[in-house]
C-alpha cells in the first residue's frame, strides 16, 4: 500500500505556506473510510490496514508526504483578518491518482502556526458531519470536496458541552486555493506574489488561459461560483459561513461546518450559531456570492491594467455582470426542477411564483412532489402548503408549459433524499456515543439520492413538528 505525492504548490509558491508537522494521534482508529472514493480514484489502499488510520491521522506522515499549513487571509462576517491560515489543518501534499491530482488535508490534526490559540483539534462528530455532507453533495452532482476517511484519534478534546471524542478528517479537493489566498498578499502589497498565484490556479484548474490573464481567471472563477451557488439554492443548501476564505477557485464546495438543509422554504433561513444577523441566510447567498468575487476582483485590482481608473472599470462591469448571471444559473436550475424543456419569457415567473406557492412549505417534497402534479395528482403537493389557492393559479400555467419529457426531467433534477437536519444530528449524537450504526444507514440513503421513496421512508420528512429550530456549531 502507498501514496503517491507531488508538492507544486509549495514548489511554485514559496511563501504561500508554513512546514508544520501534524499532532501525533495516540490511538488512530479508523471510524469510517470512502472506499467507493479510493477505487475511483485508483487507489490501492486497504480499509483494514492500522498503517492507513496512522497515515490519515498525522500519527505517521506517510512516505513522500510533505505537511504544510496554508496562509490565507479573509473577510469573516464581513470583517477582514489579513491573516487567518491553517490553524487545524495539515496539507499532506498533492496526491497523483489515475484520476488526476488531488490536495489531501488532515483537518483536525493539530495546532500550526496560524492557530491563533486554539487547540487545533477536532470532535467526532463536526468531522463525520463533513463526510457525510460532501458525500451528499457529490450525489447530487455538486462540485464538492471530498473526505477520504474520519479517524478518531484516541484522544478526547474540550468543547462548550464538555469533554468529546476527537476525530481528523482526511479531505481530497481539486485545491485549497481560495479568495483569502490572494486576500492575503494583496494586504502586503505583494504584486509578484499575486501574479505568481494566478499563473499557479491557471494552470492547475483553467489552463485554456495565458499564464497572465488574470481577467480570464477572474471569469472562469465566477462562472464556476455561479453555477456552484444556484445549485447549492436548487438542493435548499445553505452553507452558513460563506466567508472569502470559504470560497475555493476551484468551483468547489469547501468547509461543511454550520451547514444545512431547508425543511420548510423561507428565505431568511439561518442555522449558524454566531449568523445573528443573517448574513450567510438561504436567500443572501447570491449577493453573498458577488461580495466575495468583487474581494477577489480587488485583490487581482494592479493585475487588471496598467492605468488604475481602468482596471476599476473593468472589474466593476464584471461585478455588474455577476447578479444576471447567477439568475440565469438559476433559472436553468429551477427549469430542470419544474421539469421544463427550453427557453420561454416566462419562465422566471413560472419559478419565482412557485416558489411564493410554497413558502412555509417543505423544500425538497415540494419538488418532488411535482412528479405526480404532472400526472394530474397535485393532493400531495398541496397537503403539503399552508394555503392552496396560489398553487390552484400556478398548476394550470405549469402545466401548458410541459413537454413529453417532463416526468423524467422532474424526477432526475430533483432528490426524494437529502440530509435531513434531525437526521444528522442523531446520527452524529449516536456515533459520539459509539453508534456508528444510524450514520452508516444515513450515509447509504443520501448516496443514492435520486432513487425510490418506496422502503426509505424514514429519510424522507423534515423533523417532527415541535422539534424546534436547528442550530449547527463550528466545531471549534
Amino acid at each position: 500500500m502507498a501514496l503517491t505525492f507531488d508538492h507544486s504548490y509549495a514548489r511554485d509558491l514559496p511563501g504561500t505556506y508554513l512546514a508544520q508537522t501534524p499532532a501525533r494521534a495516540p490511538a488512530p482508529r479508523l471510524v469510517a473510510f470512502n472506499g467507493d472514493l479510493a477505487r475511483a480514484l485508483g487507489l490501492e489502499l486497504s480499509e483494514d490496514d492500522q498503517t492507513l488510520a496512522n497515515w490519515l491521522s498525522g500519527a505517521v506522515v506517510p512516505a513522500g508526504a510533505e505537511p504544510i499549513a496554508l496562509a490565507y487571509a479573509g473577510h469573516q462576517f464581513g470583517g477582514f483578518s489579513p491573516q487567518l491560515g491553517d490553524g487545524r489543518a495539515h496539507l499532506l501534499g498533492e496526491l497523483v491518482t489515475p484520476k488526476g491530482r488531488f490536495d489531501l488535508q488532515l483537518k483536525g490534526s493539530g495546532r500550526t502556526a496560524f492557530s491563533r490559540g486554539g487547540d487545533g483539534k477536532a470532535a467526532l462528530g463536526p468531522m463525520l458531519r463533513e463526510y457525510l455532507i460532501s458525500e451528499s453533495m457529490a450525489a447530487l452532482g455538486i462540485p464538492t470536496t471530498r473526505s477520504l476517511a474520519v479517524v478518531a484519534t484516541g484522544e478526547d478534546v474540550l468543547r462548550d458541552t464538555g469533554l468529546l471524542p476527537g476525530a481528523v478528517v482526511a479531505r481530497l479537493a481539486a485545491s485549497h486555493i481560495r479568495v483569502g489566498t490572494f486576500q492575503f498578499f494583496a494586504a502586503r502589497g505583494e504584486t509578484d506574489q499575486i501574479k505568481a498565484l494566478v499563473a499557479y490556479t491557471i494552470a492547475r484548474h483553467y489552463p485554456h488561459l495565458a499564464p497572465d490573464d488574470a481577467l480570464g481567471l477572474f471569469d472562469a472563477v465566477t462562472a464556476r461560483q455561479v453555477r456552484l451557488i444556484a445549485q447549492w439554492m436548487g438542493v435548499g443548501f445553505v452553507h452558513g459561513v460563506m466567508n472569502t476564505d470559504n470560497m475555493a477557485l476551484s468551483g468547489e464546495t469547501i468547509d461543511y461546518g454550520p451547514c444545512a438543509f431547508l425543511d420548510a422554504f423561507d428565505p431568511a433561513m439561518v442555522f449558524s450559531s454566531i449568523d445573528r444577523q443573517g448574513r450567510y441566510a438561504y436567500g443572501n447567498q447570491p449577493a453573498i456570492l458577488a461580495w466575495n468575487l468583487s474581494r477577489l476582483a480587488q485583490a487581482l485590482l494592479p493585475l487588471l491594467g496598467p492605468d488604475e481608473a481602468e482596471a476599476v472599470e473593468l472589474a466593476n462591469a464584471r461585478l455588474e455582470a455577476i447578479a444576471p448571471a447567477f439568475r440565469l444559473a438559476w433559472l436553468s436550475v429551477m427549469r430542470a426542477k419544474l421539469g421544463i424543456e427550453g427557453q420561454e419569457m416566462g419562465d422566471g415567473a413560472l419559478a419565482d411564483d412557485f416558489c411564493a406557492a410554497i413558502t412555509g412549505a417543505d423544500w425538497t417534497l415540494s419538488f418532488r412532489t411535482l412528479a405526480a402534479a404532472a400526472e394530474g395528482r397535485a393532493e400531495d403537493l398541496l397537503a403539503l402548503l399552508p394555503a392552496h389557492q396560489p398553487m390552484h393559479e400556478w398548476l394550470p400555467r405549469w402545466h401548458a408549459r410541459l413537454g413529453p419529457k417532463a416526468l423524467a426531467l422532474i424526477r432526475a433534477a430533483n432528490p426524494a433524499v437529502i440530509p435531513r437536519n434531525h437526521l444528522v444530528e442523531q446520527a452524529l449524537t449516536s456515533a459520539t456515543h459509539g453508534d456508528m450504526g444510524p450514520f452508516t444507514s444515513l450515509l447509504a440513503a443520501v448516496q443514492d439520492p435520486f432513487g425510490l421513496e418506496e422502503g426509505r421512508e424514514a429519510y424522507l420528512h423534515p423533523a417532527p413538528a415541535g422539534t424546534g429550530p436547528y442550530v449547527t456549531f463550528c466545531g471549534t
